[in-house]
């Protein structure tokens, strides 16, 4: 059964990018709760992904929109608050890319321009889009943003990369835009870090089935999927999260709190 709490609110989710992507299935709880959406993506994961049919089976509008690019972020903000006649509700940030990772670098012999590409892309980007936001008075009162993130930001996760460290900083961003955004707009900024999750992005991390494994055997209630970080994600942009702002959200099945499971003491007997 779908409860309607997101009836008459509007946002933009970004980084869908297949039926595998946390942003698409958001997309889909999103309309199932009530809500309306503008679906984004850069125009080169337009090329490579399926979000055309997302938008065709959600009747969404898919704007092309670099997220680096502040000029193409006004005119996406534009577009969005033209296409719904009023103002922003939520809006979820998605995206992750390190070209060191893809490129199989070791964090000890990094391409920095890479990495600087990466950092702009993964987090930067996020600093970026609430500017936007914040300058043209785009959300209305309450209104929350969230940006999803992962539990590497704050413990090491070796095969992870840069991408730790990009995580980290959209999660000090978060924080600090968040404050601003909440004195001056009553706008709700926080972070959700997910279970590790099969995705396209996460394709890329070397060993990444070792950590879903790992990940399953610590949390005692077992990894969170794609499927409850979007219903998760729909709660947060309801009227139920209306004082919670400044968070990193652990969505991750108790994981981030137990030190060592029976389940791992076992395995190593």
């Amino acid at each position: 059964m779908s409860y309607k709490i997101l009836e008459g609110k509007k946002g933009i989710v970004f980084g869908a990018l297949d039926q595998n992507s946390i942003a698409w299935k958001t997309a889909e709880a999103i309309i199932e709760a009530g809500g309306e959406i503008v679906l984004t993506n850069a125009p080169v994961a337009l090329r490579m992904g399926t979000v055309n049919e997302l938008a065709e089976k959600i009747n969404a509008p898919l704007i092309s929109a670099d997220a680096t690019s502040i000029s193409d972020l006004e005119n996406l903000i534009k577009k969005s608050i033209s296409h719904f006649g009023g103002k922003i509700d939520f809006v979820l940030h998605s995206i992750g890319m390190s070209v060191n990772v893809r490129k199989g670098k070791h964090y000890t012999d990094l391409n920095h321009d890479w990495m600087t590409k990466g950092w702009d892309i993964s987090a930067v980007s996020f600093h970026k889009l609430m500017q936007t936001l914040f300058k043209m008075n785009a959300m209305n009162e309450w209104g929350s943003i969230i940006a999803l993130t992962y539990i590497a930001a704050q413990r090491t996760f070796p095969n992870y990369n840069d991408m730790a460290d990009n995580k980290a900083y959209l999660e000090s961003i978060a924080r600090s835009f968040g404050y601003f955004f909440g004195k001056e707009k009553k706008v709700r900024v926080n972070t959700i870090s997910q279970s590790p999750t099969l995705t396209k992005a996460g394709e890329g991390v070397k060993g990444l089935e070792g950590f879903l494994k790992y990940a399953e055997k610590m949390s005692p209630l077992g990894n969170a999927s794609a499927e409850d970080c979007a219903k998760y994600t729909v709660m947060m942009f309801s009227d139920y999260s209306k004082k919670v702002t400044l968070q990193n959200l652990f969505h991750d099945g108790g994981f981030s709190n137990v030190g060592v499971s029976q389940d791992i003491i076992d395995s190593l007997d």
